[in-house]
């Protein structure tokens, strides 16, 4: 699943007009990044949530048949944006039973993602990063692939996460933040984790979007 329907108030007025996911990064919107990487790693469906001028990106990627994979939409744009898990929680028809990835639609970046990543007996896994200027404390600890709330070295949540539908058992179909329910299960021992060391950026602001654009060769 990719998160797409954020307003992206941080980036007005580029989002006054379009989408954050279908900002440009070398000339490609960011969402198309995010999806040819998901093909290249063997993923063949896609659910997208859109809300903020959402039916731009399914104008934009259609079904998918064009990117080689199938491509389904959660429309939040009448209720508005629910955030991460209440937008989950309304995709989990699409999800299907199993496992699986959500990544969020405004980052960059080269982790590769794993089409047949196995949680075991774990509620969620959480890819981690070195902490940005934006974030200087960080979300979450580590301690071995355990993911701890408080730790003497934080990280920052990449927005990168393999999930267990089950995680979503107690969330309705409503706005509802993400970072409390990851809580609540790290504190029961139920989070894996992970720390990815290299390329990975938050695209969060205009100026964030024109850095990464120099950067990028």
């Amino acid at each position: 699943m990719i998160l797409a329907a954020g307003r992206g108030e941080r980036m007005r007025p580029l989002t006054d007009t379009l989408p954050k996911p279908l900002l440009e990064v070398k000339g490609k919107p960011l969402i198309i990044w995010h999806i040819e990487k998901l093909v290249a790693s063997g993923f063949s469906e896609i659910v997208i949530n859109i809300a903020h001028l959402g039916y731009k990106i399914p104008e934009y990627l259609g079904d998918g048949t064009s990117y080689g994979v199938k491509i389904s939409y959660s429309d939040e744009q009448i209720s508005g944006a629910l955030e991460s898990a209440g937008g989950i929680k309304k995709a989990l028809s699409l999800l299907g039973d199993a496992p699986f990835l959500v990544v969020n639609g405004d980052i960059f970046c080269d982790y590769d993602f794993n089409a047949s990543f196995d949680l075991e007996d774990k509620k969620a896994h959480l890819i981690l990063v070195k902490n940005p200027p934006h974030n200087p404390n960080g979300d979450f600890g580590l301690n071995d692939t355990l993911v701890l709330n408080e730790a003497e070295h934080m990280y920052t949540f990449s927005g990168i996460g393999y999930y267990n539908p089950a995680l979503f058992d107690s969330v309705s179909e409503t706005k509802s933040a993400l970072a409390p329910l990851l809580r609540d299960a790290i504190e029961n021992k139920n989070i894996s984790g992970e720390v990815h060391l290299s390329d990975w950026h938050d695209i969060g602001t205009p100026q964030r979007l024109e850095d990464i654009n120099k950067a990028i060769h």
